[in-house]
């Protein structure tokens, strides 16, 4: 079956094709003006801290960089090279406002040189790098990532360390010209001394004093400017899903959302979207670290896959973003890498569970069996229901016990959580919760006789995915299988045919490589991940899902290239919250209290590790 084109008259050519047709897009032109600007940078950084590397045979090459003689060439050549380094990536990425900052500091390099040095070679090869920047402009039209002003103090620790480091190496490059012995103590007290401008206790001679003063502050005038730039330049915040975009996407799941069991995951609010042409499709996605990661399949028709896959492919170019995909569908993989011409990896596999096919009997389903037996015998009843028959007393208790059962201020999980119970359209998720009447314990709780939590969400008219699961820490072990199970068995009631719970990461890996026969590869491999298992739960939610004999269904991972992969893994890790980089308390800005909504924020735990995705 061929796939038409969403929105283009071309009719059934595939948008790589058409790429393809259209020519090659150059790409080389940023990556060398970027390692040039690396390079640069670090022979520029040399020439001026260094006294013997400026009167070595490199002095040739050296000379025609902005500053290299005198105390003042000194301060422009560490400047020169620090800020290079800094323009450096942005130039890779295409960055503008890197393209911008180059094009202002060729020309006063080259003024510099000419002015102070009269170095005529020195100041046409700093024209003839910025014609180069002028005439390939249009390759530096990357849009500004997604940022917030924390970043200014960032900034100020990592150049501030960085200036202390190669200050300490300036002090200490001129061991001939030094008076006495100065200790590491007083060369630290003169550079910090220095950075502020100010001369510090140690002593040169034959005027070196001046190289060293001019060169420490200018590295404290970068650091300071660098910073206040950040703390004052206009933030550009994340991609958010608007009250219109959720219309929209609820009335694309209303007709296509049975295809995908990630597809009710798409309405998390942190997630921005870009829709085909026509509306009939969309990609939601989340940029993290420089990647714009979406989850899933596409939602909508599968027709209009293309549209949406190529403007979600124009956006990641329009800000210079990794594109990547976490979590989709054999079908959305091969959608994905037929139009973009990216790769796919298989990453795991999802466990779904036919209801029709779900029996507790049999000695495969026996350690389920007796341990839900044994609990129920223990005095726990479970209910399982649509949120929209939970009246607004128990389901503020439900909300209120399952953030406080969260275990942890880090919000986790991207694709397959939601982050929030009972909002207005969510009517048809599903809360299975367990009950003990007869529980001595604090009679003030105000959870009542709530013990443990499930919340799944729509997966078409006929299906449910799991979104989380909280459960009181007092309550017995077992809560999530007995609460599973009592699930499965009320499915039938709720016209549920098929339970999605949840993703587990290289589990063709894990079942293959504990099997007889299994060669060495396989076997290093499946230690491997059993030791990764510490931290991540790979094995254990593995076989926490093998327990109710599920069906298992391929997912993938789409990347550009192999070297994106790390990249790739790295921003995964972060959406789903196992990595976190943010500041301190002390140090986060407080913003003003977002418009309650009708729900709570409430985001996956360590503890539902055992049965979320990694």
């Amino acid at each position: 079956m061929s796939v038409t084109v969403d929105g283009d008259k071309s009719g059934t050519v595939p948008v790589r094709v058409r790429r393809i047709l259209r020519g090659p897009r150059p790409e080389k032109v940023p990556a060398l003006v970027g390692t040039a600007c690396t390079l640069i940078g670090l022979i520029d950084i040399a020439a001026g801290v260094f006294p013997r590397f400026r009167a070595s045979r490199m002095h040739a090459v050296a000379e025609v960089l902005p500053g290299t003689l005198g105390p003042l060439s000194a301060a422009l050549s560490l400047s020169a090279g620090v800020l290079l380094l800094l323009l450096a990536h942005g130039l890779k990425r295409h960055k503008r406002r890197a393209w911008r900052a180059a094009v202002v500091l060729l020309p006063l390099g080259g003024l510099a040189q000419f002015v102070w040095r009269h170095s005529v070679l020195g100041a046409l090869l700093s024209l003839a790098l910025l014609g180069l920047l002028l005439r390939h402009r249009n390759e530096f039209a990357a849009l500004p990532d997604p940022r917030s002003r924390w970043r200014a103090l960032a900034n100020f620790v990592v150049m501030g360390a960085g200036s202390i480091a190669l200050g300490l190496v300036i002090v200490s490059a001129h061991p001939r010209r030094v008076i006495g012995d100065p200790s590491l103590a007083d060369r630290l007290e003169h550079v910090l001394y220095g950075l502020f401008g100010v001369e510090g206790p140690v002593g040169y001679t034959n005027g070196v004093d001046w190289t060293v003063g001019y060169s420490l502050g200018a590295l404290g005038m970068l650091t300071a400017l660098t910073t206040i730039y950040l703390a004052f330049r206009p933030e550009h915040p994340a991609a958010r899903l608007t009250d219109e975009d959720e219309t929209r996407l609820r009335a694309l799941l209303d007709q296509h959302g049975g295809r995908d069991s990630l597809g009710h995951f798409a309405l998390r609010r942190d997630k921005g979207v870009v829709f085909s042409p026509s509306g009939k499709a969309a990609v939601c996605y989340r940029v993290v670290s420089g990647v714009m990661l979406a989850s899933g399949d596409p939602i909508g028709d599968v027709e209009a896959w293309p549209g949406a896959i190529e403007r979600f492919m124009d956006e990641a170019k329009a800000h210079s973003w990794t594109p990547a995909v976490m979590g989709c569908s054999e079908t959305g993989g091969q959608v994905w890498t037929r139009e973009t011409g990216l790769d796919a990896l298989e990453l795991g596999d999802e466990a779904v569970v036919d209801v029709a096919d779900f029996s507790l009997s049999g000695r495969p389903m026996r350690n389920v069996r007796q341990m839900v037996k044994r609990i129920e015998r223990n005095g726990y009843t479970t209910q399982v229901r649509r949120v929209r028959d939970l009246d607004e007393a128990e389901l503020a208790r439900v909300r209120r016990a399952a953030a406080d059962w969260r275990g942890t201020d880090t919000e986790r999980g991207f694709s397959m959580a939601l982050g929030r119970i009972g909002a207005p359209g969510d009517g048809d998720a599903v809360i299975a919760t367990a009950h003990k009447h007869d529980d001595p314990g604090d009679p003030d709780s105000p959870y009542g006789d709530l013990k443990a939590i499930i919340h799944f969400v729509p997966w078409g008219p006929d299906g449910m995915s799991l979104e989380l699961m909280r459960r009181d820490r007092s309550a017995d072990p077992g809560m999530n299988e007995l609460l599973i199970v009592a699930a499965l068995q009320a499915s039938p009631g709720l016209g549920i045919e098929r339970v999605s719970l949840n993703f587990a990461m290289f589990r063709a890996a894990l079942a293959r490589g504990e099997k007889i026969g299994a060669g060495p590869v396989l076997r290093v491999w499946r230690g491997l991940l059993v030791f990764l298992s510490r931290w991540f739960q790979i094995e254990s939610l593995y076989k926490f899902n093998a327990k109710f004999r599920p069906r298992w269904e391929p997912r993938f991972v789409v990347y550009r290239t192999s070297r994106d992969l790390p990249r790739i893994g790295f921003a995964a890790m972060q959406a789903e919250g196992f990595v976190t980089l943010s500041l301190p308390r002390p140090f986060t800005r407080r913003r003003p209290a977002p418009t309650p909504r009708p729900c709570a924020h409430i985001v996956p735990t360590p503890a539902e590790r055992e049965i979320r995705a990694a």
